[in-house]
């Protein structure tokens, strides 16, 4: 069965609902220290995190995404045969192909929706969020589902003492779809492959298991290079994404960042000069870094904490392995 068309011209698109879905096991810095030889100050002083969500065996990439997609299309108010497309951000999602979007469309009740997986790291769920709207002002879809979602917990090697305190488990999406006035402001998006190798899989799954010795890949990172780029580089693109929606500063309810580290998340705000007013999202301290899923987790837990409000006006950007980035100014559903 073939669902109509949306008729095209649609103007403009937001926010409808957010939903998320957080593991049930908290891991504190206590639990990890000794495997990489580290202690609970120094994974503070350098992250700021002090616990996070690691995933069980029945907390899967698809049942994550599923039970954060349930939550935001009640609060969107949104049926599940009402969606026409789910794009899911992910790097964790252990199979090639086919894409974990389509089992999830399917769980739903979604089914013949669009679905596709897309890989851009931490930056995945901003590109969903540049793919949705534009889908809706153009009416190839009217409803988007876009979720980010990890297990890294399947990808990190517990004694590497650069990632294993960093990365965590967790889901987010959103539903995209129509609005009389602009609540997805055009992306401001790119990439610098020259970096391309300071986040990567350690080897790929084709020289992995061609050796002697099967070594199961998991992720590296170049701490001091990814710190200096994120921390500079990426608020001329958050300055950017402020200019193209014609918000300023002084504008702003909140700055959702990448859940990446405290330390990049405090000198972007300091370069872009936020006023007091502005409410920063801080969930690395008890979430850790959950890659495409960061963005938004930390926006859910704003608006459950209620600290943000229907209407207000929130900066997102996020960066990641590629090196890939993403900024975009949304109003709060």
């Amino acid at each position: 069965m073939t669902r109509p068309q949306q008729p095209p011209g649609l103007r403009h698109s937001r926010i409808l609902g957010v939903g998320a879905y957080r593991p049930r096991r908290l891991v504190p810095n206590s639990e990890i220290v000794a495997a990489i030889d580290s202690t609970d100050e120094w994974i503070q002083t350098r992250s700021g995190i002090k616990t996070r969500r690691i995933a069980s065996d029945d907390e899967t990439v698809t049942s994550m995404s599923v039970a954060a997609c349930r939550t935001a299309l009640e609060r969107a108010g949104v049926s599940p045969y009402d969606i026409d497309c789910v794009i899911v951000a992910t790097v964790s999602h252990l199979l090639q192909t086919p894409a974990v979007a389509t089992l999830i469309a399917e769980e739903l009740g979604a089914t013949p929706a669009a679905a596709f997986d897309l890989s851009a790291a931490c930056a995945g769920f901003c590109y969903g969020m540049a793919l949705a709207s534009d889908m809706v002002r153009c009416g190839t879809a009217h409803n988007v589902l876009v979720i980010g979602v990890e297990k890294l917990s399947d990808i990190t090697d517990p004694t590497d003492r650069g990632t294993a305190f960093i990365f965590a488990d967790g889901a987010g999406a959103v539903v995209v779809g129509p609005s009389d006035t602009m609540g997805i402001s055009p992306v401001v998006w790119g990439s610098d492959g020259s970096k391309y190798d300071f986040i990567r899989q350690e080897v790929a799954w084709d020289d992995a298991f061609q050796r002697d010795e099967a070594t199961w890949p998991t992720l590296r990172m170049e701490g001091n290079p990814v710190f200096r780029w994120a921390s500079f580089e990426m608020a001329k693109v958050a300055k950017q994404a402020l200019d193209l929606a014609g918000v300023g500063v002084d504008e702003l309810d909140a700055f959702i960042p990448h859940q990446a580290n405290m330390r990049i998340t405090d000198a972007m705000a300091r370069s872009l000069k936020l006023p007091p007013s502005v409410v920063i999202a801080r969930d690395v301290a008890d979430q850790g870094n959950t890659s495409a899923a960061s963005v938004p987790l930390a926006l859910d837990r704003l608006i459950e904490d209620g600290q943000v409000s229907s209407g207000d006006r929130a900066l997102l950007i996020a960066f990641g392995a590629g090196l890939a980035y993403a900024s975009q100014v949304v109003t709060i559903p």
